[in-house]
């Protein structure tokens, strides 16, 4: 009988509203109505929403993660190609480079790459892929694109160690200025200025100024080498000579390709 009479009655308001008597008010109901049930709609959905999510979640968090998983593989891979594509571009500048080195002249060369850097701050070495069969000999200089970078001084049949400028037991013969002034440039350890010495007081000197090899005779270098660039100066009144510290030309922290020059100091 209630549900009888519950159909009757929606009939009936179905019709007064379609005939349009009573629209005004089942309008007011029906406004009524949505304002007292939308807080408890939209409390139902904050509810239902994130169980939800959390169900297809469920369902499908194993394809999800594959997805994942695929992305990160794909994105780690175009990070390797883009670091192959900068270390192949680094390396070809750097071949060119020393295919253009106006101080080697017609000295015979033989390109080589570093293979390992010396184990000590103040023993500064690398190693070269270049030995004894390659034409690789003992005191040979070895040069890169910009400058010096040492002489080689241990050799075996695949390979050598060349001591770096900045090696402490390292010292160069340089020149500077107009006047063709004379230096020894000395290291210092990996990664520190050189130490420029014998240079009188009063001497003329701005930053940025070169040293190249001296090429005196016995000198353990043929001349105009560059080594070095002035990056500070001073002196004191009761000073036997300036003090003079110098960067090395060659990037020594970043060698890749160096070229070995078949030179040696006449006796």
């Amino acid at each position: 009988m209630t549900i009888g009479l519950l159909v009757l009655a929606s009939i009936a308001i179905i019709t007064l509203d379609y005939r349009g008597h009573a629209h005004g008010v089942i309008s007011g109901v029906k406004r009524g109505a949505h304002d007292a049930f939308s807080p408890l709609q939209r409390g139902v959905d904050a509810i239902a929403r994130p169980v939800g999510s959390f169900l297809s979640g469920a369902v499908h968090g194993g394809d999800l993660e594959a997805q994942n998983a695929k992305l990160r593989r794909e994105n780690g891979a175009l990070q390797r190609q883009i670091l192959i594509n900068q270390s192949t571009r680094n390396s070809l500048r750097a071949l060119q480079r020393l295919d253009k080195l106006p101080w080697v002249g017609a000295t015979p060369t033989v390109t080589a790459q570093v293979t390992a850097l010396g184990p000590s701050d103040f023993a500064a070495t690398v190693d070269l892929d270049k030995g004894s069969t390659s034409g690789v000999a003992v005191g040979m200089p070895v040069v890169g694109g910009a400058g010096l970078v040492g002489q080689v001084t241990l050799v075996w049949s695949s390979g050598c160690t060349v001591r770096l400028v900045t090696d402490v037991n390292s010292s160069v013969g340089v020149r500077f200025g107009r006047q063709g002034n004379l230096a020894l440039v000395q290291g210092s350890g990996l990664g520190r200025n050189l130490a420029a010495n014998l240079i009188a007081p009063g001497t003329t000197l701005h930053k940025g100024e070169v040293f190249t090899t001296s090429g005196l005779q016995h000198a353990q270098y043929p001349p105009d080498i560059p080594v070095a660039s002035v990056t500070s100066f001073s002196s004191t009144p009761s000073a036997t000579q300036e003090t003079v510290w110098a960067r090395p030309l060659a990037d020594l922290a970043v060698l890749q390709y160096v070229d070995v020059l078949q030179w040696q100091p006449s006796p």
